[in-house]
């Protein structure tokens, strides 16, 4: 069954007829530990995610009735737990600012197009004479550069420079040093294998990636990425690791320490099972561990490479390797949970000092706590 669309002709206003409202409670979720009053439109919804809110959210209907829609158009559970996860989410990437400042922005796109320069041999006075040229918005490329703030900004500089100037495309094209964007910081990679797989629920004005930069499209994003998953997660603090590390880095971070604890061997638990590199895949360190015990596994090589490619998914707890793991780990008296917080350093040209995953789970964690204080 295909989940309900409601499209709005331009930008999203309250629906005139109430929209009755029948929450699922699937299994991909925590279990409800919030008692709330019966809610059985969308106004009424869109009027209590309202009192949730930070008291920074400016336009705070605006901001309520974007996620109640994210919720409904995705048929995901509305409850305080999962409202509340969101707005921890979207407190902490981006202070309830649609459009997002970073700091230091000329500097990481000046040092991508330095890079891209000396890729390609191009003599210094030659990009600097390009971008003292004239942009299709009057300014010129240079002053654009310094003066931008958000990463929209950079999106249609982009843009312009492939379009508009001589080596442009050559220059930039698919190089963006920005990847994720919008209130919830999302990738345009998610973004694009998330509308193959639902509709999206809001007619595409321009192109996708000025949706995601949106309010109403980062948000619809940042709530298929942080919940509309199935894991068996017991506690949100996993779905914040895997929001900043990838889907099921919790869960593979665990697997990867019992099966380093079964070979005493040591292992990063960052939740990759897998390895890639330039966009081609390469032998992990788990893989190469897993394969020295594949007689005790009772699989191949080619079976465990099999299985490893399931890493993202919910599927991959029914594999014969994942099975076959933790059945030695309980013939040895290891037992380990479901999942664990990954150990990442974080790393992005708009992170300016050493931040790891356990640290932003932890800080949208009392986010999500102080939103759940709230009646």
């Amino acid at each position: 069954m295909k989940p309900p669309q409601v499209i709005y002709p331009k930008e999203p206003k309250t629906p005139k007829q109430e929209v009755p409202v029948k929450p699922i409670l699937p299994s991909q979720v925590p279990q409800v530990t919030q008692s709330l009053p019966q809610l059985n439109s969308a106004s009424e919804w869109i009027s209590k995610i309202r009192t949730w809110l930070p008291n920074n959210a400016n336009d705070k209907d605006g901001w309520s009735q974007d996620i109640f829609q994210a919720f409904y158009s995705q048929r995901i559970s509305l409850n305080k737990e999962n409202i509340c996860a969101t707005i921890a989410i979207i407190d902490q990437e981006s202070s309830f600012q649609a459009e997002p400042r970073v700091a230091g922005l000329p500097q990481i796109v000046r040092k991508e197009l330095e890079s891209r320069r000396e890729k390609y041999h191009i003599p210094e006075w030659v990009l600097e004479r390009a971008l003292n040229t004239t942009s299709p918005n009057g300014k010129t490329y240079a002053q654009r550069i310094s003066a931008l703030k958000t990463e929209n900004d950079i999106n249609h500089l982009f843009d312009d420079i492939s379009n508009d100037l001589p080596l442009g495309k050559q220059l930039l094209e698919g190089h963006n040093p920005v990847h994720t964007g919008g209130p919830m910081q999302v990738s345009l990679k998610f973004a694009e294998e998330t509308v193959k797989q639902n509709p999206y629920p809001y007619v595409i004005r321009k192109t996708l990636r000025d949706e995601l930069f949106s309010r109403r499209g980062g948000v619809y994003f940042g709530v298929a990425h942080l919940l509309n998953y199935s894991a068996q997660y017991d506690m949100m603090k996993y779905r914040f690791a895997d929001f900043n590390s990838g889907r099921y880095a919790s869960r593979n971070a665990s697997f990867q320490m019992l099966v380093s604890k079964i070979t005493h061997q040591q292992l990063d638990l960052d939740g990759d099972l897998l390895s890639y590199k330039d966009g081609e895949q390469s032998v992990s360190d788990l893989q190469r561990v897993l394969w020295k015990i594949s007689g005790l596994l009772q699989m191949t090589e080619k079976e465990i490479n099999r299985d490893l490619t399931l890493e993202k998914t919910r599927d991959f707890e029914g594999a014969w390797l994942y099975k076959n793991v933790y059945r030695l780990g309980r013939a040895r008296s290891i037992n380990m949970p479901y999942a664990i917080v990954p150990s990442i350093t974080l790393h992005s040209p708009k992170i300016s000092r050493r931040l790891t995953t356990a640290w932003f789970a932890e800080r949208v964690g009392e986010r999500y706590q102080s939103c759940l204080a709230l009646n």
